[in-house]
């Protein structure tokens, strides 16, 4: 409802600990830097001080991405005296982020069993190119420069490919799948008291299989999936939508149990009889006994090459090219969609076409807001979604946090 103040507890919190993550980083790329030749090989130091300037720049990257100007941290701080440092200008940051993920790039492309869901060269890669294309928006007067610089980094994304099975890559089914660049790993095991497992199964579910129902697709993202009419290959609506959300449907209710062995009539009923309540499919479990669990290991997803395919599209029809712009996007809808070609090949018809595309690829992956920001469509997306309190000069970024405030003599 857009009524929070500074004190609020939620990004308080996430505020503090992206620091927190910051200064882990800042102490492994300095300490592993002292550390003797005689006590690690050259290979491992130079891995270990990459990992570290990667996730500084990830954490920095996501709190620039909240806020419109934040404290760089660039040192591990030992001595309280030096905690107090004013906020960066927004320029200035991205400057020190960027150069991060290029010394990031130095990373492997890939890792052996052992290591799967670290950090590599292609996620560093990624993030530079996500880097690039927010601020080639942000600085108008450089927008060339930087969206031919988002293009040259996502170029050298290499060795991923979209995977068909779309729902596999959010119900722990799949993880870590030739799709998936960068996610945040997660697993059962409780060795040595590890707790890699979560709940977030029970927030994405519906209370008619056992969630929590804080979450629930809004009838904006229906008529998106649904705009296009009954065109796929399948001759039902965009695959997407069927992989995402349950809903009233003749295909949930087809005799062959797709709702985890039921038929969306016999779990979606009350005593007047079946209803229509569509609810998220994606990052719930593949069984009905896994969403039951108390906790899942269900990974996350942040960076997806179908992620890559459409900021390099953005990009370059950006620049005029539209033509390689619409060659990724059906890719990504003959894969992920069974959806015929786009219509359309001007400019605004691609822009239009990617925002579709982004919204109905990516929802519950974080990166709407982002996305409307960056074109510019924030207050009227706010007001079409019935949020009227929303103000666009007040509420685009979080405000400093009132802990920062207090703690900090240089913001007082």
């Amino acid at each position: 409802n857009y009524t929070y103040t500074n004190g609020n507890s939620q990004f308080n919190q996430y505020w503090d600990w992206y620091y927190q993550g910051i200064s882990f980083a800042n102490q492994v790329i300095e300490k592993t830097a002292e550390i003797s030749d005689e006590n690690i090989n050259a290979t491992v130091r130079r891995q270990i001080v990459a990992e570290g300037h990667f996730l500084r720049a990830w954490y920095h990257m996501q709190l620039l991405l909240n806020w419109k100007q934040i404290i760089m941290r660039d040192k591990y701080i030992t001595n309280p005296d030096e905690l107090s440092k004013p906020l960066a200008d927004r320029a200035d940051t991205w400057d020190f982020i960027i150069n991060d993920l290029k010394e990031a790039t130095k990373l492997p492309s890939a890792y052996d069993s052992d290591n799967t869901g670290r950090a590599t060269c292609g996620a560093a890669y990624a993030y530079l190119g996500f880097a690039y294309l927010t601020r080639a928006y942000e600085e108008p007067d450089q927008k060339q420069t930087f969206l031919n610089a988002a293009i040259d980094a996502l170029n050298n994304v290499k060795g991923y490919e979209l995977v068909k099975e779309f729902r596999t890559m959010f119900d722990g089914s799949r993880k870590n799948n030739p799709e998936s660049i960068f996610e945040i790993q997660f697993s059962m095991t409780s060795d040595n008291g590890a707790i890699y497992r979560s709940q977030f199964h029970q927030w994405m579910g519906a209370s008619e299989i056992g969630g929590w129902d804080e979450i629930i697709p809004t009838q904006i993202l229906m008529n998106e999936f649904m705009k296009e009419g009954e065109i796929a290959s399948t001759g039902r609506y965009d695959t997407r939508l069927y992989e995402t959300i349950w809903f009233q449907c003749d295909y949930f209710n087809d005799g062959n149990g797709r709702v985890w062995g039921w038929e969306y009539d016999e779990l979606f009923v009350n005593d007047n009889g079946p209803y229509n309540r569509p609810v998220f499919r994606k990052f719930l479990p593949s069984t009905a006994d896994e969403m039951w669990q108390s906790n899942t290991a269900i990974n996350i997803p942040l960076m997806r090459y179908a992620n890559v395919m459409l900021m390099k599209a953005e990009a370059m029809n950006e620049l005029g090219r539209s033509n390689e712009a619409i060659s990724l996007i059906n890719e990504i809808r003959d894969v992920h969609g069974d959806m015929p070609a786009m219509t359309g090949t001007d400019q605004e018809a691609v822009r239009a076409q990617i925002e579709h595309e982004r919204m109905i690829e990516f929802p519950l992956e974080n990166y709407r807001w982002y996305d409307l920001r960056r074109w510019g469509k924030l207050a009227t997306a706010m007001q079409a979604a019935g949020r009227t309190n929303f103000k666009e000069s007040e509420h685009s970024f979080y405000p400093t946090p009132l802990t920062e405030l207090n703690a900090n003599d240089q913001l007082k």
